[in-house]
């Protein structure tokens, strides 16, 4: 069985491949810029044969197209990762653009480079692609797990949703960062 997550980038998703990896789904795919551009340019077979090769993936461009990834392997299970609210999750955006500085992968996403002067912009973006898988999932119990790391959210639910053993280590919370807030 396929794990796909689905959540935007910033919402987790390195601790859900890092725990995904330890419930014995080690064939992982994340963030491409190759990927991201095929997805652009509306090429999901190749994306689709590409992720016949993986157990699971998370970031760009796979969030962008979870109803494609459901219609070609119905019998994957899809994953949400989400924020607290946006607000924290709009500003662990602009914690990471800050690190990394502007990028093609937020250009081509977001539409912005820089999150920084976009706030209502990638507010909007987050709350649509949530409510827009929830609707699409809500019709079918199983198919669908949202997480937030946050709110305690850990190897119970997943190993639960995945039906798989709890693993004797630690869950594993990557990238954790402080509460740095940005004007909006």
């Amino acid at each position: 069985m396929k794990v796909f997550g689905i959540g935007l980038n910033k919402t987790g998703t390195k601790t859900l491949s890092t725990g995904l990896r330890e419930l014995g789904y080690p064939r992982h795919i994340t963030f491409s810029l190759h990927n991201l551009r095929n997805f652009k340019r509306g090429n999901i077979a190749e994306l689709v044969e590409l992720l016949t090769q993986f157990d699971s993936c998370e970031d760009w461009p796979w969030p962008l197209m979870f109803d494609h990834l459901d219609q070609h392997f119905p019998t994957a299970q899809f994953i949400l990762t989400i924020r607290q609210t946006p607000e924290i999750w709009f500003n662990s955006l602009c914690r990471h653009a800050e690190y990394t500085g502007p990028t093609e992968g937020r250009l081509l996403v977001y539409g912005y480079a820089m999150p920084h002067d976009h706030y209502q912009h990638h507010l909007n973006f987050y709350l649509q692609h949530n409510q827009r898988v929830r609707d699409y999932f809500k019709n079918r119990p199983g198919k669908l797990l949202e997480v937030c790391w946050e709110n305690g959210d850990e190897w119970a639910k997943l190993c639960q949703f995945l039906d798989k053993p709890l693993p004797a280590v630690p869950f594993p919370h990557v990238n954790k960062n402080s509460q740095i807030r940005f004007a909006h």
